[in-house]
């Protein structure tokens, strides 16, 4: 079948069409893969991985795909997220998808959230969608909501405006010079 060679005259098939066509079915992608927006988009980016001998203390913020082996004291925003066998998050969590198979004490906040068989998870979960695997150890209260995402920053603003007013109509708060 690949070893006869044509025979003169014989027409030859080609995949990317005429004999000046350089697309192919190999170059280019179909139109379903194509990205929504301009830049880069997080399927095509390469994963930020955070090693087992890695340790950090802060906040991380990715656009695309975050996997963690190591230890993290802080939260992790980032598009889609896989916190590893070993590893340990102190803090909160917010992707699009997270898979959890380590440790995690902290809020999670996604689309898709997988408990896998051998994660412990304590902390609260809002997502849209919940799967808890055989075998995994969740503790804590589970929420569903339409966007997860959206209601980060909104908690936040609600809990600044409601200390301003508290302090306000406390008159325990008064300047000497207003209290006499």
């Amino acid at each position: 079948m690949f070893t006869t060679k044509p025979q003169a005259g014989e027409n030859i098939t080609r995949l990317g069409g005429g004999p000046g066509d350089a697309k192919t079915p190999f170059t280019e992608r179909p139109a379903t893969y194509a990205s929504k927006s301009p830049g880069p988009s997080a399927s095509k980016m390469v994963p930020s991985i955070i090693g087992e001998d890695l340790t950090i203390r802060g906040n991380i913020t990715s656009k695309g795909e975050v996997q963690v082996d190591g230890d993290i004291e802080g939260d992790i925003r980032c598009g889609s997220l896989l916190l590893g066998d070993r590893s340990r998050v102190t803090g909160g969590v917010a992707a699009e998808d997270v898979i959890v198979r380590g440790h995690l004490v902290g809020s999670i906040r996604g689309l898709r959230v997988t408990l896998q068989a051998q994660c412990h998870v304590e902390g609260d979960i809002v997502n849209q969608s919940l799967a808890i695997e055989q075998g995994a150890h969740f503790e804590g209260k589970s929420r569903c909501s339409d966007n997860p995402l959206a209601e980060i920053e909104a908690p936040g603003a609600n809990r600044s405006a409601n200390v301003e007013s508290h302090s306000a109509s406390s008159p325990s708060v008064l300047s000497p010079a207003a209290a006499e």
